[in-house]
């Protein structure tokens, strides 16, 4: 999960403004999506939105549980780590980003909906299509900049053979 979940972890500016708050009898907030059509969410800070389909909430079951990790008291005393999980496909993602249960049970809902993405689509998933776009982009830079430095290596030992002096005289 650690893997794709830091993949996932820079999307949420997009969906902010899609998403509604609802008391249910004074319990807790429920966070629902504003629209019935397709959620569209940004990948890893890009400008391309992704359509997603949105989350049914009788279909999710949340939980909240104590975090870990560093934060001391903060993080051990209070139970703001959400656990969602989708019923229909067994589907769990625990989220412990912030301090914040309300901006943690957003974050956990929008993962969810990438992860159901990639779990419906498998691999003609656009989650799954752009990651690997920019991961064989990153590859052919790096291959570029590899290409860069043999030739500049080359060129320092031509550079040397010719002002290096011939001592064929004897």
């Amino acid at each position: 999960m650690s893997r794709l979940s830091s993949f996932f972890r820079c999307v949420y500016n997009s969906l902010a403004s899609g998403v509604t708050r609802h008391n249910s009898s004074g319990v807790s907030s429920v966070l629902k999506p504003a629209q019935s059509g397709p959620t569209r969410v940004a990948v890893a800070g890009k400008k391309h939105l992704v359509p997603l389909v949105p989350l049914e909430e009788d279909e999710l079951e949340e939980q909240f549980v104590r975090g870990s990790g560093p934060g001391g008291q903060a993080t051990n005393k209070t139970s703001n780590c959400v656990v969602l999980k989708h019923i229909p496909s067994g589907i769990v993602v625990k989220c412990h980003q912030t301090r914040s249960v309300d901006i943690n049970r957003k974050r956990a809902r929008e993962i969810m909906q990438q992860k159901l993405d990639v779990f419906y689509k498998g691999e003609r998933s656009d989650i799954l299509v752009k990651k690997k776009e920019a991961e064989a982009k990153k590859q052919d830079k790096r291959r570029r900049a590899n290409e860069n430095l043999e030739r500049k290596r080359l060129f320092k030992e031509g550079l040397l053979v010719q002002a290096a002096p011939e001592n064929d005289s004897v």
